[in-house]
């Protein structure tokens, strides 16, 4: 049976154009002293002119997802997640960019593998999930299909390395499985299962093994926290309520690290206080909270997969990038949607959020 068709969820369009209106200034004002300092950056606009074509994009690629017929790109799934998982290989053949093997340049664009992975994910698993007499209670699909997709696409990305990616990925699955019906039982054995390999890769492997015992010491004594996380705690405090002015921060001149990509959240709280900081988790929130209530109503198991999947994954990733700013884990490298700088996460985020607007106008799917 199909609903009948509702209005899009234009609240929804307008917190995230809201969201990317402040992520735009931002932007601008974390990055032009960086800009302007360094001679291979042409202005102090250099960052703002490049992320207003990626803004450009990210609205054409959310009004297309917006528009496009889900049903018909369901064929596509497997494809999809093969050509993804092949461009998370392909990555390392390719030079590294800042020590890392995360993006890949095709001269005049570079594309972040990851980014499009992960939703390529949700959806394969939306798919998948929603398939008649599919049920999790069968031990059999976490030996199939699903256990070794997640597990070899998980260790491409943590080798690259990844880790922020990889949080996302997995706080994303598990939850997802849950919702689709996975016994607590098989969840918890697949939660131990992940913990017992990140321990294996930090304190055996050596992976990120230095990242994760500074943070460790850091809760007994704060001032032994890495340099990133006591600049953007100092960048918070001295903020105040009401911010030192939009322009007018300092740590953002070469004191705190990457101002205006993985902590423009501490960016945010200097310049524009307690206030701003409240507005933009207000917004945060209200994204998170529209897409959950697209999912609730949601007539199908596939669309309500994929409409809390692709929540879920937007959440995460607030979740753990806010939580790195606030020194509660150790430091991931991972952007804040709609508001970082970066081009691969906007449009990947656009795209989450069209195809949510896209659920919300209530077409069901004949059932699979």
């Amino acid at each position: 049976m199909k609903s009948k068709d509702s209005n899009i969820d234009f609240l929804l369009f307008l917190i995230v154009s809201a969201l990317i209106l402040i992520g735009t200034v931002m932007v601008y004002s974390s990055s032009s002293a960086i800009a302007d300092a360094n001679r291979k950056f042409s202005n102090h606009a250099f960052f703002l002119k490049r992320q207003l074509i990626w803004l450009i994009l990210a609205y054409v690629v959310m009004f297309v997802a917006a528009k496009i017929d889900i049903g018909k790109l369901r064929p596509m799934v497997g494809p999809s997640l093969v050509f993804s998982t092949f461009l998370l290989g392909v990555v390392f053949l390719t030079p590294e960019i800042r020590g890392t093997h995360r993006w890949l340049s095709l001269g005049f664009i570079t594309i972040q593998p990851s980014e499009l992975f992960k939703y390529v994910l949700v959806f394969y698993l939306a798919h998948s999930l929603a398939l008649r007499g599919r049920t999790l209670e069968d031990t059999r699909l976490y030996c199939w299909p699903y256990g070794p997709v997640i597990v070899f696409s998980a260790l491409l990305i943590a080798v690259e390395p990844d880790l922020g990616a990889v949080l996302v990925l997995g706080g994303t699955v598990i939850t997802l499985l849950f919702l689709a019906g996975a016994r607590p039982t098989h969840l918890l054995y697949s939660f131990a299962g992940s913990a017992l390999g990140v321990f294996i890769m930090v304190f055996v492997v050596g992976y990120k093994r230095g990242r994760v015992l500074d943070f460790w010491a850091s809760l007994g004594d704060p001032m032994l926290a890495p340099h990133q996380v006591k600049q953007s705690l100092l960048s918070l405090a001295c903020g105040g309520a009401f911010g030192v002015g939009l322009g007018d921060g300092i740590f953002k001149q070469f004191f705190l690290p990457e101002p205006h990509t993985d902590f423009i959240f501490a960016s945010i709280g200097e310049e524009l206080g307690l206030v701003g900081l409240t507005v933009t988790l207000a917004l945060l929130f209200g994204l998170i909270w529209r897409g959950m209530r697209i999912a609730t109503r949601q007539t199908d198991r596939f669309r309500f997969l994929l409409a809390a999947g692709l929540t879920l994954c937007l959440a995460v990733n607030i979740c753990i990038n806010i939580a790195v700013v606030l020194g509660l884990i150790p430091t991931t490298g991972i952007t804040l949607p709609f508001l970082s700088y970066g081009g691969s996460s906007l449009i990947m985020s656009a795209t989450a959020v069209g195809f949510l607007l896209n659920l919300s106008r209530g077409k069901a799917e004949y059932a699979t």
